[in-house]
């Protein structure tokens, strides 16, 4: 790196000008696309650690890209010589451009510096730029080498006389780093590049280097260090929670696969199956269940419902309340009055939470269902190759409001009918054009093939091919009961 002061050395020749122009446009069309992306993250969550990592991303491109058109709009008038050999050493370096203040993006002045320590004369040379960097004003005057390491940080002195000893000492080139304080009580962190001037003889008559202020690079590739270690935190605490999450559902949802029949023999006996249907992206454990069981007096229970959220939280209301529904159909509470205790069981519980419940009882000999709902769908009853939802008695939310009666409704049905129960969450898909395919209406459909099937899973398989797909938005839970003879 050559002193600006030898005079014995050519200063470097401006690159053309058209070259540089279009350089120029090429920085400027990309800084505002750069800009542009800067701008929508700013609106985001400031709680999403992924959203603050890119908008910190976006703001030291912005940086780079202000101090390149910086830099090339000196080399189109002309750079001083030191501040061309410096931009050359840059590049050759792969060390890149340093980020700056809106305010200062259109010049150099205050952050590029070139100094020369003479070794003979004792004459200490600083450049205007210098020492504003330093804070000093020109009465002041430039710091000698050995005034210079009491305005570093204490931690960074011992830097500093390293890479001046080596460089005074045997001719090493200074590339290094460190902090200082100024009068003013502000801090900056410069780059220092320089190497030894020899006299005639070879000896090392004085030292001349360029100093950079990096503060404000510095302080953005710490936001993005900050901002990306909070995200790879927060990418391990969601790893982490969502693999509770699928091993308390996956402990807590009925065990059996494939069909279930209930009871084991007699008339009426119910031929069920029941499938679990992951999100599109499989990332949203939610608190949907699905249950079947037989009851003491021979009924049988079916049941479907989902409360709001995903992950641990979700899962653990639901497990609490699948328990409490379980107790209270083995206690023989109709329906109607189990639904009015679900509420309430929300409503007082320590994390409130909104639920959707469908509620049904099954009596084998005289083949009538009894039923209650939640703010949930209808289930489906499918016979003669056609499908319709049942009527919906009354019935909110579970954890809406207090003091709701639930309607209880009553259904006759005959053997080969299929009977559909299924969350919200199945009629949440894409319909391919960026809107909502209602599922309800998609599972009616179905009815010729439900008609075709010779079980329930047979039932069930068709819906997951139906509605598994890519497309899926939220998880979601279905369960099919086919009425033997």
């Amino acid at each position: 790196m050559p002193s600006h002061l030898s005079a014995d050395r050519p200063a470097p020749q401006p690159p053309e000008r058209d070259a540089v122009d279009a350089l120029i446009n090429q920085t400027r069309r990309l800084r505002g696309d750069v800009d542009a992306v800067r701008r929508d993250a700013v609106a985001v969550d400031e709680d999403d650690p992924q959203m603050r990592w890119q908008r910190a991303l976006c703001d030291l491109a912005v940086h780079h890209l202000d101090d390149l058109g910086a830099h090339l709009g000196q080399l189109r008038e002309g750079l001083p010589p030191e501040a061309a050999e410096q931009l050359a050493a840059e590049l050759s370096l792969g060390t890149g451009p340093v980020p700056l203040s809106e305010e200062r993006a259109g010049s150099l002045i205050g952050r590029v510096g070139s100094a020369e320590w003479n070794l003979l004369t004792d004459e200490v040379s600083w450049s205007e730029e210098l020492l504003q960097i330093f804070g000093r004003t020109a009465e002041a005057g430039p710091l000698s080498l050995d005034d210079l390491p009491t305005v570093l940080f204490p931690e960074d002195q011992s830097l500093l006389t390293a890479l001046v000893t080596d460089c005074l000492v045997d001719g090493k080139p200074i590339d290094g780093e460190f902090r200082i304080r100024r009068a003013d009580g502000g801090t900056r962190t410069l780059h220092m590049m320089g190497e030894p001037v020899l006299d005639s003889d070879g000896c090392t008559a004085s030292m001349w280097a360029v100093l950079r202020d990096v503060s404000e690079l510095r302080r953005s590739q710490q936001t993005v260090c900050r901002t990306h270690d909070s995200l790879r935190r927060q990418q391990h605490i969601d790893r982490t929670e969502r693999r509770i999450a699928v091993e308390l559902q996956e402990a807590v949802l009925p065990p059996w696969r494939g069909s279930l029949r209930l009871p084991d023999q007699g008339p009426g006996v119910l031929d069920i199956a029941a499938h679990y249907l992951p999100s599109g992206s499989g990332d949203l454990i939610g608190g949907g269940w699905y249950d079947a069981m037989e009851l003491p007096d021979g009924r049988t229970l079916l049941t479907v419902g989902d409360l709001t959220g995903h992950g641990i939280r979700a899962t653990s209301a639901m497990a609490m309340i699948l328990g409490a529904l379980r107790g209270m159909a083995m206690a023989g509470i109709d329906p109607g009055a189990l639904m009015g205790h679900l509420n309430q069981l929300l409503e007082t519980s320590v994390q409130p939470a909104l639920g959707s419940a469908v509620c049904c009882r099954f009596d084998p000999a005289t083949r009538t269902l009894d039923w209650a709902q939640a703010g949930h769908p209808a289930p489906l009853l499918f016979r003669d190759g056609t499908g319709r939802p049942l009527p919906q008695p009354d019935g909110v939310l579970l954890g809406a409001a207090s003091g709701v009666a639930y309607e209880q409704d009553e259904t006759a049905l005959l053997p080969g009918d299929v009977l559909v129960l299924h969350t919200d969450g199945l009629a949440r898909t894409d319909d391919g054009r960026g809107g909502l395919r209602p599922g309800t209406e998609a599972l009616l459909e179905l009815a010729p093939r439900f008609a075709g099937a010779r079980t329930a899973q047979d039932c069930v398989r068709t819906v997951a091919e139906e509605f598994g797909g890519a497309s899926r938005l939220d998880d979601a839970c279905v369960l099919i009961a086919r009425i033997g003879a």
